[in-house]
């Protein structure tokens, strides 16, 4: 697509893709170690329970990570309909189908295929080190990372996410761009439903949210949907991405994005109040409870979309537009870290009584480690988009699109 013909980017969206990483890293980490206070025996802790008071706060954030993975089906299928939506036309001839698929594979692929390979050499060395130390590798351990031949194979062609196994695999992480591929090649079918009116936004919308509903109930875990019905849970939320960019259009057409800024304030401070009732005053996580998180974050993406208001500035300036370039990056390489802390407390870590500046070891780690993983995650994650995503990009699209005539 050529430049002149490109829709302007909405840059509160752009911004607002940089802490769902993050915070799907802390939901990784946390899964896998624990809650910071609830209900954990550190909440006995004095100090640390004077001072975090056992975390809630955070517990009820991080355990809901896993449902800002509907933020990115919802905001593929609004932007990439704001985007394209110009040329149903060429869709619908045929002509810009190709030329589409290999525009958002450039953009996928790389990243995808650095991370696969870098955890076939993580596991091939711990192994190695595992053999010569004469203990147990962490993907020998009762519940290790399951990875398979045909799993790495499938990996390659991204349909590891297409129901084809009962367990993440390799890069556990890479079934949301497996689904994501698959919704490139349906793309198209939900282009030319976006061709309707107001109306059809609503039936999209509907059809996405009952569709969701069905899945949250018969899950018995949530919209914690992942190698099973992922591709579904994909499906679903990209259709209320796409109901929303076509209200979207008719409510500019109508002149919505000309009401004052004040009005997008107020419209945002609504959306984030709810969002916070979704977060702390609605339960626990992972029952069909779910839904009102995941409403909550479709609703954030719309209201942001006018880009005006005070959290559409917020999300506007340099550092969230810097972590957002960075986010599907940080995305794809946390499962790498995720796994090398496994060995580091295996074999490295001391006992957990060990005195370190007056505490032990285990206190300092508990809020630590975390932190630590998340600035690994935006380091590496930097490194990656700077190093292979961007190039990798520009190269790709070089060479498989025509330029613009």
């Amino acid at each position: 697509m050529s430049e002149k013909h490109r829709p302007a980017e909405i840059k509160a969206l752009s911004g607002a893709r940089a802490f769902p990483p993050l915070i799907l890293v802390l939901f990784h980490f946390c899964e896998g170690h624990g809650y910071r206070g609830v209900d954990t025996p550190q909440c006995q802790i004095d100090w640390l329970h004077s001072f975090f008071g056992c975390a809630k706060w955070f517990d009820l954030a991080v355990s809901r990570g896993y449902l800002w993975v509907e933020f990115f089906f919802a905001l593929s299928g609004f932007i990439l309909v704001h985007v394209y939506g110009a040329r149903v036309g060429e869709f619908l001839r045929g002509t810009a189908i190709l030329p589409f698929l290999k525009a958002r594979l450039s953009r996928l692929y790389p990243v995808h295929l650095v991370t696969l390979i870098s955890m076939l050499l993580l596991m091939w060395t711990l192994n190695q080190l595992s053999y010569l130390g004469g203990y147990l590798s962490i993907y020998h351990q009762p519940w290790p990372p399951i990875n398979t031949w045909p799993s790495f194979v499938a990996s390659l062609f991204l349909v590891q996410g297409w129901n084809l196994f009962p367990w993440l695999t390799w890069n556990g992480a890479s079934w949301f761009v497996s689904v994501e591929f698959l919704l490139c090649l349906l793309f198209p079918i939900y282009l030319v439903l976006a061709r309707g009116r107001w109306w059809m936004g609503v039936a999209l919308i509907g059809f996405g949210l009952s569709w969701l509903t069905l899945l949250a109930l018969n899950s018995h875990h949530g919209l914690d949907i992942t190698y099973r019905d992922g591709m579904f849970r994909g499906m679903a939320g990209f259709a209320v991405g796409v109901g929303m960019a076509v209200l979207f259009r008719d409510a500019k057409k109508v002149g919505a994005d000309k009401l004052p800024a004040w009005v997008f304030s107020a419209l945002q401070a609504v959306a984030l109040a709810y969002l916070f009732w979704a977060t702390y005053r609605n339960g626990w996580s992972h029952t069909v409870r779910d839904l009102w998180f995941a409403t909550a974050l479709y609703v954030l993406i719309f209201v942001l979309a006018f880009d005006k208001g005070f959290l559409a500035r917020g999300l506007s300036t340099k550092l969230p537009l810097r972590l957002g370039e960075w986010s599907y990056a940080i995305y794809m390489g946390q499962t790498f870290w995720l796994q090398l802390i496994r060995y580091f407390e295996q074999r490295w870590y001391p006992p957990d009584d060990t005195l370190i500046f007056g505490h032990r070891f285990a206190e300092l780690a508990w809020w630590g480690e975390p932190v630590l993983l998340v600035l690994l995650c935006i380091g590496w994650g930097a490194l990656l988009y700077y190093g292979v995503e961007k190039p990798a990009n520009a190269w790709l699209r070089g060479r498989l699109l025509k330029p613009a005539r």
